[in-house]
């Protein structure tokens, strides 16, 4: 942090002296408009820096940087060189001491302030080094016309360094406000499949919960029969009674998490769902490696807070139609209004699925993915698609060509716009 801070310096250093070189001088003589001052009141602004350590730098740097140049370029001598540019020092010191008394630093976020005040010091500086000048004898007479030129210069630099400052920082907020929404939409995509998971989760504990009471009905019966195994049927009833205990705390543990999501974003404008779907699958396929053109059609004026149940269904049909897609291809989302519903479509030019397997694809476990391995997916992705889809009111159903295959979503749109994210939770913890 130090070492940042000690480059920051040199850098407020190095461009205040050298924008001093870009200079007008108006009224002849050694006095001139530069735009060293801008630097400089840039840096302070912007950095965190000392004001008047940085401006007794400031000035220091320039008188020396000048009187090299000077000897450098026009063969002054030294103490010729000093006289002509030492005033130049008090120009910078006036101005750290009167932003420091102004406390500008204090009041960065009053823009018009800022800028008036630094108009102020300017003109201030200015003075100062015009008063040295006539001390050292230079004549340096001011008119009304001068007078006003300065005045003009100081708040057009002024206004300058503020509307600088202002504009990068209008661009930090706008870099900073996409990567959160960047993050959120990550989170929100996680959070969708940790629905899905829950929601499989809850079924399976229906399942567990069938297998221990039969498990313990079995166990009654060879004991009431004294048959041997008796005591090993109680003891698999036992244990399956111990994994639904453990499915249960899992579930709470992922509804827990669902819910703190939730509390970020309670609502979203289906389009923009529609959106992110559509952003997230295109980095999907250029993961695979595959030029997809994803498109989202979607002019559904209505928000809904059922934010992870339509975006994991909506996620996994798109998912499924990039990896359906060889190498090249598109995908169409598109949404509309019918009737009391609204109709989500996904449309991909695809190899399109055989009749054979039109019946099967909603079940779970088939599938017709393999990896590069010979690998098959695990199956899951449609069934699960279609049990939230069934527990949202709605149906999902699929038609297919050999060139095309189009999933069709169509949900109520009281259950989508109505119900509150509470109603979720009772669903899902019963």
């Amino acid at each position: 942090m130090r070492d940042y801070r000690l480059f920051i310096w040199i850098i407020i250093l190095l461009s205040t002296g050298l924008l001093g070189e870009v200079k007008i001088t108006p009224f002849g003589g050694e006095f001139r408009f530069s735009l060293g001052i801008m630097a400089y009141f840039f840096g302070m602004l912007w950095f965190s820096v000392p004001v008047l350590v940085t401006g007794i730098s400031a000035g220091l740097f320039v008188v020396s940087f000048r009187i090299a140049m000077d000897g450098m370029l026009h063969g002054i001598p030294l103490d010729d060189g000093l006289v002509q540019h030492y005033p130049v020092f008090f120009y910078y010191v006036t101005f750290a001491a009167v932003i420091s008394l102004l406390k500008i630093k204090m009041n960065v976020e009053y823009h018009l302030k800022v800028a008036f005040f630094g108009a102020f010091a300017d003109m201030a500086s200015n003075g100062a080094e015009l008063l040295i000048r006539m001390a050292s004898g230079e004549s340096t007479g001011m008119t009304y016309q001068e007078m006003m030129l300065i005045i003009l210069v100081g708040l057009l630099r002024s206004f300058f360094v503020v509307g600088l400052c202002n504009m990068l920082a209008i661009r930090q907020v706008r870099a900073l406000g996409e990567q959160r929404r960047l993050e959120l939409e990550r989170l929100m995509m996680i959070n969708s499949d940790l629905f899905a998971e829950a929601f499989y989760l809850k079924k399976s504990m229906s399942h567990i919960e069938e297998i221990t009471r039969e498990s313990y009905q079995l166990y009654k019966s060879l004991k009431k029969e004294s048959y041997p195994y008796s005591a090993q049927a109680l003891h698999i009833a036992e244990h399956v009674h111990e994994v639904k205990k453990d499915s249960e705390r899992i579930l709470a543990g992922l509804f827990k998490i669902i819910q703190q999501e939730r509390m970020l974003s309670k609502r979203i404008v289906i389009s923009d769902l529609c959106a992110m779907v559509v952003r997230a699958n295109a980095n999907y396929s250029l993961l695979l490696g595959k030029q997809v053109e994803i498109k989202a059609c979607t002019d559904i004026n209505l928000s809904t807070n059922e934010i992870y149940p339509l975006l994991s269904v909506l996620n996994n049909i798109v998912s499924n139609a990039v990896e359906a897609i060889t190498q090249q291809g598109h995908i169409r989302l598109q949404g509309e209004l019918c009737d009391d519903c609204i109709l989500f479509s996904v449309t991909d030019n695809g190899p399109g699925i055989c009749a054979d397997e039109m019946d099967m694809i909603f079940h779970p476990g088939f599938t017709t993915k393999f990896d590069a391995a010979g690998n098959a997916s695990t199956g899951i992705g449609l069934s699960h698609a279609a049990d939230i889809v069934r527990l949202l009111g709605g149906d999902l159903n699929v038609c297919s060509d050999t060139d095309f295959t189009r999933f069709e979503v169509r949900i109520p749109v009281e259950r989508l716009t109505q119900r509150e994210a509470v109603e979720g939770a009772q669903i899902l913890c019963g």
